[in-house]
């Protein structure tokens, strides 16, 4: 139960990653706060002691505020809201621009800035701060591939707004790390492939980018958010973790 006595806020956990990290850090002992702007995804967790469901639009700073302030303490915050779009530089629009940011880089801005008060006062009351995990992507200032221009930009920013947060907060009791996954057979992959005019061909062309000849599974990515929600990387601050099945090789 490395989790034991922590409190976890997870964003987007409906489905996917999300979900899969809410489950494990659920088994190891943490409370869960799982949210996602869709309610009927919620539904899964019925019935789990640990785990509390709340409705959460993460393109609302208030709702946000909300619902940290509803939390008596929060151990773990895991920033897993996100969207992909397709296409180069020219093909991008302003208005597409527009919402990767706002849902990929300023709903943690805000999540981050509304928890981190709660965080600093934990740790100097019982020397028990927190650690923020923000979801990124090796497609970012790691790597480029084609036809993800506003989404590469966008996780490129999650990359330094990480590494800020965890420079500013450093010797005040908050860790802020972020992971880079490879390609993950999620929900939001499935839509995205059945976008193409080929889909069973989108699919082999997904799976042959990835050096290990397979996707990631959303459970292949859990463990790394629970090591990192633990205190076994109790000295792991402003790091992005791959987990991309050799696409950094």
């Amino acid at each position: 139960m490395r989790l034991k006595g922590k409190t976890a806020l997870v964003t987007a956990a409906g489905q996917g990653i999300g979900q899969a990290a809410a489950l494990a850090m659920a088994a190891e002992g943490a409370t869960v706060y799982a949210t996602d702007v869709n309610a009927e995804l919620l539904k899964s967790y019925q019935g789990m002691a640990n785990v509390h469901t709340a409705v959460l639009n993460v393109l609302d700073k208030d709702a946000i505020a909300r619902q940290v302030a509803s939390m008596d303490r929060i151990d773990v915050v895991f920033n897993c809201a996100g969207f992909v779009h397709n296409g180069n530089i020219e093909q991008a629009r302003d208005e597409e621009w527009e919402f990767a940011f706002n849902l990929n880089v300023r709903s943690q801005f805000w999540m981050i800035q509304a928890a981190i008060p709660k965080m600093v006062a934990q740790f100097e009351k019982d020397g028990h701060g927190g650690s923020i995990i923000n979801m990124a992507s090796v497609c970012s200032s790691v790597k480029g591939l084609p036809n993800r221009f506003i989404y590469g930009t966008s996780k490129a920013a999650v990359i330094g707004l990480t590494k800020s947060v965890a420079a500013d907060y450093v010797r005040q009791g908050v860790r802020c790390n972020c992971i880079c996954p490879g390609t993950v057979d999620t929900p939001s992959l499935q839509d995205r492939i059945n976008s193409y005019a080929d889909p069973v061909q989108a699919r082999k062309d997904f799976i042959n980018r990835q050096p290990m000849g397979r996707l990631a599974q959303a459970h292949e990515i859990a463990p790394i958010v629970t090591f990192l929600a633990s205190d076994e990387s109790i000295f792991a601050t402003g790091n992005a973790y791959m987990v991309d099945g050799g696409m950094t090789i």
